[in-house]
């Protein structure tokens, strides 16, 4: 098959990321690759997605190091979604937020294109632009997500702070990877109203109940197809150990990666969140659990397939392809008798 991955950017993209890692793993079952930076989309006269991308075949490579080094090295050569079977929607739109605005919703609008020039969109553009913020996890039922206000009212804000004994979590409606949260308790209360003010520079402010599981960091399990990852009697999920003094587990926040048991509570959630995630067509998914809450609910680009794969000796990214592998089957025997939506979960 034919599989191109929107991604950022090509000079921010790391061989260590998930991306590449479920690229190599394609490219060694024969598959053709493509790495598309969101810049580098563009709309044909002939109606179809141009793209420049790049990409490498007819070598051999003994590690995903190498094979992704090889890529980048690569100059952009021209592709056409006509050419595609599959394009895998990859990228961050909180990466974009400053100086490439433009670019936060742009891989979702041509995403749409394609479904239209019948190519499979994972995961479903039009879900995942109803997704480019945080606003999308209160759409899951209250039993699984903190207590939470959405706001830019300072004294609102100020009222759920006191609700919760003086002790909560600020952080912005857009936003990922750790960045820009803070707890607030009353050892900082004198700093809430300007830590609000700066939140609400770009846009709104989550304030979100504290969990105290939270100081021992989060697990994040991957989901896909609705279902957590499983290759082997192993789940795909980590413990995301939160940093000496610091209230964030992200591991590009410093939080450091470790094996985690399963349990049945975990799985409960999961179970949970499964509906909705089918009925999105949100194919891949990274959930963060603490306690018996979830925290987040990543549809973008969830991360951690290499090191769940290093830390379980289990190949993760080659069950996600083997899956793309069957939605192309899928593809050719029904054509658009289903929709892209249910395709990206079957």
């Amino acid at each position: 098959m034919k599989l191109a991955f929107i991604i950022n950017d090509h000079a921010t993209e790391l061989a260590k990321y998930s991306t590449p890692t479920m690229g190599f793993a394609a490219y060694k079952r024969g598959h053709d690759i493509y790495y598309i930076g969101v810049g580098e989309l563009g709309y044909g006269a002939d109606g179809t997605i141009s793209a420049r991308c790049k990409t490498i075949n007819d070598r051999n490579f003994k590690s995903q190091e190498t094979y992704f080094k090889a890529i980048q090295e690569k100059e952009l050569t021209p592709i056409n979604s006509s050419e595609l079977d599959v394009l895998y929607l990859r990228n961050d739109p909180s990466d974009e937020i400053g100086d490439r605005q433009w670019a936060q919703n742009a891989a979702y609008i041509f995403g749409e294109i394609a479904v239209r020039n019948n190519v499979i969109v994972l995961n479903h553009p039009n879900s995942l632009a109803s997704a480019v913020n945080k606003m999308y996890f209160q759409h899951f039922p209250e039993i699984l997500r903190p207590e939470t206000v959405i706001s830019r009212d300072i004294k609102e804000i100020k009222e759920f702070f006191k609700s919760q004994k003086q002790k909560m979590i600020l952080k912005p409606l857009q936003g990922s990877g750790g960045k820009d949260i803070f707890m607030m308790d009353k050892k900082n209360e004198h700093n809430l109203t300007q830590t609000v003010e700066a939140i609400s520079r770009d846009g709104y402010v989550i304030a979100q109940e504290y969990l105290p599981a939270a100081k021992d960091g989060d697990t994040r399990m991957i989901l896909m197809n609705g279902n957590p990852l499983i290759v082997d009697g192993e789940y795909a999920a980590i413990q995301r150990v939160n940093a000496e003094g610091d209230i964030r587990s992200n591991i590009h926040a410093g939080g450091r990666p470790d094996k985690v048991k399963i349990t049945d509570q975990m799985l409960e959630l999961a179970e949970i969140v499964r509906p909705k995630l089918v009925q999105d067509g949100m194919f891949l998914v990274g959930i963060d659990i603490v306690g018996n809450k979830l925290m987040e609910i990543n549809v973008f680009s969830p991360g951690g397939l290499n090191m769940m794969g290093s830390a379980y000796e289990r190949d993760f990214a080659t069950e996600v392809i083997k899956s793309i592998e069957r939605k192309v089957h899928y593809k050719l025997l029904y054509g658009n008798y289903i929709e892209n939506s249910r395709l990206a979960t079957l």
